[in-house]
């Protein structure tokens, strides 16, 4: 499946969940709780303060970017794009993800869920 993007105002591509390719690199910028509630299995796991400290354990290619709603994502997307990163945000992030019925796991153990 190819994906499909729009551009946001400040031209970052945003795509939908359900146009998220398989093959996806997913940064998940959210802080540590809801990353271990539950999140995208095979994520990279970036807090969105953390970012600017952490570039050397971001992968290569393209990143499609993640938060709880879409909000830290966007931003930090815009960041990394003026940085020279490929980037593309995940519209509605973990929640519409969720509500896609999407697979997830937590850090516990428990059923995952979004925080």
């Amino acid at each position: 499946m190819s994906e499909s993007r729009t551009f946001d105002v400040d031209g970052v591509p945003t795509t939908a969940v359900a146009d998220l390719p398989g093959d996806a690199t997913v940064l998940d910028v959210r802080e540590d709780d809801e990353w271990a509630a539950g999140h995208i299995d095979g994520a990279v796991h970036v807090p969105m303060g953390q970012v600017p400290q952490r570039l050397e354990e971001l992968p290569q290619g393209r990143l499609h970017v993640v938060c709880r709603a879409g909000g830290r994502s966007q931003r930090t997307a815009e960041w990394l794009q003026r940085n020279g990163y490929d980037v593309v945000n995940v519209e509605g992030g973990m929640t519409a993800w969720a509500e896609a019925g999407r697979g997830m796991v937590s850090e516990s153990g428990q059923e995952p869920f979004v925080r």
